[in-house]
């Protein structure tokens, strides 16, 4: 009898298997992501690589590793920008900031960090309440070139008008031009505000808790997760963060359907913090 399979059938199979591929490669373990985020994403891969299938690409990116570089690149990087959601930040500011001023020394683990903009948005706001000589910033990623932008503070000015608003509506006390150098059409961030971040490659998919943490912001990052791997992030976070640490989500993200539901209470519900129980 003969069997007709649809080219849309194939594709999946052949999804499956470039992400098997890359696991096996690079351990990059993407298995678990949401299966529509990857699909389109891989989707846009084929045409940048100008290959015709998802086999045409898997064999490119397996036998070159520069190709597999590029890839992670289009798999990896969200959308980021500096005190996104200012409400966000404001409310970190009035709620958080008074409760976290009651530790002799701060841990904040920034998840899912890109290329920098939420830790110098943090740093931002901490230096001005005080805290950031004080605190210690965990920022990972599993992506080592965004980490390595991260680590420069390096953005366009372009970019930088839009933070200036964001910076205002989430409290800033200061002109946000004091924080950093223009020249050549970018802005280079003031480097102390890095001297407490540690810049280090994790993976939420595959590596387990390094430090016990006051706070953790992974924002925007679980969206892309399935729920066996939303789960197992919760989970890590569960462990690291201390007795009554605090939990800061991106705005479509909440614990209330993963299997840690009940070990998180919100502290801001509309603004997605949480304090664990």
């Amino acid at each position: 009898m003969e069997r007709h399979f649809s080219g849309e059938r194939s594709s999946e199979i052949e999804l499956r298997l470039l992400i098997e591929a890359i696991y096996l490669k690079y351990s990059y373990d993407f298995r678990d992501y949401s299966g529509a985020s990857i699909k389109r994403r891989v989707n846009h891969a084929l045409s940048q690589f100008e290959c015709q299938t998802i086999s045409a690409l898997q064999e490119k990116v397996l036998h070159d590793p520069a190709a597999f570089m590029q890839l992670l690149q289009l798999l990896t990087i969200p959308v980021s920008e500096m005190f996104r959601d200012p409400s966000h930040f404001l409310a970190i500011r009035k709620e958080v900031v008074p409760l976290l001023r009651t530790y002799p020394s701060i841990k904040i683990w920034i998840a899912g960090c890109s290329t920098g903009e939420e830790v110098y948005s943090m740093a931002i706001l901490l230096r001005e309440e005080g805290l950031l000589d004080r605190t210690i910033i965990y920022a990972t990623d599993i992506n080592p070139r965004s980490l390595e932008k991260a680590k420069q503070g390096i953005f366009s000015m372009e970019n930088v008008r839009a933070y200036t608003a964001n910076y205002q509506q989430a409290g800033g006390q200061c002109s946000f031009a004091d924080y950093y150098t223009a020249a050549y059409g970018y802005a280079i961030f003031d480097k102390t505000l890095r001297e407490n971040v540690t810049f280090a490659d994790h993976s939420l998919a595959t590596d387990s808790v390094f430090s016990e943490t006051q706070l953790i912001s992974c924002r925007n990052v679980l969206i892309y997760f399935n729920k066996k791997l939303q789960d197992r992030a919760f989970g890590l976070f569960h462990e690291s963060l201390c007795h009554r640490g605090f939990l800061v989500l991106g705005s479509k993200e909440t614990p209330d359907f993963s299997a840690f539901g009940d070990e998180f209470e919100p502290l801001v519900k509309q603004e997605r913090i949480y304090r664990k129980t």
